[in-house]
């Protein structure tokens, strides 16, 4: 209890839910610099909260017996209560409940027979689902399912939503670096719009729904020619430059390469460089010249890439590859 207390102490009165999320959260929505910076402090507050709680439950029916009065008894469980709140609140607000399983199940029994009983049916409708889930099934009706001292507040709610949406835009980013880079700016400027009041609460809900579904599903949102026909191959034509007949090359000699466990094993993975940088190799001055930037591109024709473009470009090619499910 002593814990838990000295922990929020530093938080800014009146000590209300966006008061918290200031503190354990994220000043600004969106700034995930922040969100890491504050990590820390977080996990001691899920820590500490849950083993108040389980203390607490191992009380709670001798608590007279233990010394306490029956008004020291029902503060010290309005207490449990409200720091068990604020735990899954700042859970669900930084993103850090991406799966939203808040609790496993001994906890969850803890809780629904000696703090919020009468709440377990709502609290469960999170179990199976998370925020993101939720948002792209029910759309603007998924408000409806958020804690109580998040959805009564428009700005929590807007905040809790671009938490939640930027941390599964980093989660993903990896599969399609180039497409969740994009959704990532286009979120910036929503959240910018929204700050700025450009646009209303109803309108920021639209928008941020769609980005959402785009986040989860986004084969559904883009148009790609016949020939990339798989998540892997979507990812490779993204990233290509959006160059199909590389990309269906790129594809095939990962395929070529692949052996059962080659993450993590040096020769396994040696052979998928080597069926890359075949493909690489065979791309004429023209494509290469595409793909210049700031590198030092060669101009023989013949040459194709720089060697330093050439190692740079397999490179990002295999580190697309280890994140794609299918290889």
């Amino acid at each position: 209890r002593e814990a838990v207390i000295a922990l929020c102490e530093p938080v800014e009165p009146p000590k209300d839910p966006p008061a918290y999320f200031r503190y354990f959260s994220a000043k600004e929505s969106g700034d995930f610099e922040q969100l890491k910076e504050n990590e820390g402090k977080r996990l001691a507050l899920y820590k500490h909260v849950a083993a108040f709680v389980r203390a607490y439950a191992n009380l709670a029916s001798e608590m007279l017996e233990a010394g306490f009065s029956a008004k020291e008894a029902e503060a010290i469980k309005a207490e449990v209560t409200h720091y068990e709140h604020l735990r899954d609140e700042v859970k669900k607000h930084s993103g850090d409940a991406i799966d939203l399983k808040s609790y496993e199940p001994a906890m969850r029994h803890l809780i629904d027979s000696y703090i919020r009983a009468e709440e377990s049916e709502k609290v469960s409708e999170f179990d199976d689902m998370s925020l993101i889930q939720l948002i792209v099934d029910r759309g603007e009706a998924a408000v409806d399912a958020l804690p109580e001292g998040i959805k009564s507040n428009e700005e929590a709610v807007a905040e809790t939503i671009d938490n939640n949406v930027g941390r599964r835009m980093i989660d993903k980013n990896p599969i399609n670096p180039k497409y969740y880079d994009k959704m990532s700016e286009l979120l910036a400027e929503l959240i910018k719009d929204r700050r700025k009041q450009a646009i209303s609460y109803k309108e920021y809900l639209k928008r941020v729904v769609e980005l959402a579904k785009q986040t989860e599903n986004p084969s559904a949102e883009v148009e790609y020619p016949a020939t990339i026909d798989s998540p892997a191959k979507k990812a490779l034509f993204d990233n290509l430059n959006n160059d199909e007949a590389l990309a269906v090359s790129v594809d095939e000699a990962i395929r070529r390469g692949v052996k059962d466990d080659w993450r993590g094993n040096k020769m396994k993975t040696k052979r998928i460089r080597f069926e890359i940088e075949e493909v690489i190799n065979g791309v004429g001055a023209e494509a290469a010249s595409q793909w210049g930037g700031q590198a030092d591109v060669a101009k023989n024709e013949h040459e194709g890439y720089s060697t330093s473009k050439r190692e740079e470009l397999v490179e990002m090619i295999l580190k697309l590859a280890e994140n794609q499910d299918e290889y």
